[in-house]
């Protein structure tokens, strides 16, 4: 017997497809919650020593490759890159409060607690931080048995044919993409940049995270893979705005190509689509 969703879809044209499993569903949710609080408590760990280096050691003393501070009188907020100063709107480098600038990078608007307080922010981080890797060796760990993962990221030779990589360039640059049945299975762009994410970026956070706990690099020397501690610092930064990056582009494609439509596909698991419509 047809359910009311069956009699809707046979009326309308419209065919459904369970598009994710409860684990993938789960697991993204969670993952995006600890991203969150990773990011925050980040960035209020960041704030106690806003400069960063390469190499194995760094200090005020030493040059740095990027510096959020303040720089002239009155007090304005700055990133340095390099050589370069950018001045800023006030909300990096220094806030005012009370009538006084107070020298902060990132405002407590962003930061996890609010309040300037490196002890809260490093217990945030590390909770949050077994949570997001406990998280992910899950959805890894069940995607690679079931074959799931391989079948849904793993581009195949037809995909990664230089004629069909350049045509869906050509496709993406032009903001064309598949809403409906061609929407069913991840194209090649997005297989290719899940897995730079899954296995590139996101590995990479893990393991300089771990570099900088004096605890893991008292047992295994992670800074000399890196070339050093500061260097570990460094990569995690870059990485966490990379992954930023990542999920505003995602968002924004989510809100461009259909948002009912693939948000009820990650909270029931099933998506809607056309027969023969791309």
């Amino acid at each position: 017997m047809l359910g009311a969703e069956d009699m809707v879809a046979a009326d309308s044209g419209v065919s459904w497809q369970q598009r994710h499993t409860l684990v993938t569903r789960g697991t993204h949710w969670l993952r995006l919650v600890a991203m969150l609080c990773l990011i925050g408590s980040g960035l209020q760990i960041f704030n106690a020593y806003p400069r960063l280096h390469w190499g194995h050691s760094g200090n005020s003393h030493d040059a740095a490759w990027l510096e959020i501070g303040a720089m002239g009188s009155p007090a304005k907020g700055m990133v340095r890159i390099g050589g370069l100063d950018i001045e800023t709107t006030g909300v990096l480098g220094v806030r005012v409060q009370d009538g006084r600038p107070v020298l902060l990078a990132f405002p407590g608007e962003v930061t996890i607690p609010g309040e300037r307080d490196l002890a809260s922010g490093r217990r945030w981080h590390f909770f949050w931080a077994w949570v997001f890797v406990l998280n992910g060796l899950l959805y890894l760990g069940l995607g690679l048995a079931s074959g799931s993962l391989q079948k849904k990221m793993f581009p195949t030779r037809a995909q990664l044919a230089p004629a069909h990589l350049w045509h869906e360039i050509k496709e993406h640059a032009r903001f064309r993409f598949p809403r409906s049945e061609g929407a069913l299975d991840y194209n090649v762009i997005q297989k290719l940049t899940y897995l730079v994410v899954l296995f590139g970026l996101l590995p990479m956070m893990v393991l300089t995270g771990l570099t900088m706990s004096p605890s893991v690099s008292a047992t295994v020397p992670l800074a000399d893979l890196f070339g050093g501690r500061q260097s570990a610092r460094s990569l995690h930064f870059i990485s966490m705005w990379l992954i930023i990056g990542f999920v505003i582009v995602h968002v924004g494609l989510v809100l461009f190509t259909g948002f009912w439509n693939l948000m009820r596909s990650m909270l029931t698991g099933t998506f809607a689509y056309r027969k023969g419509v791309w």
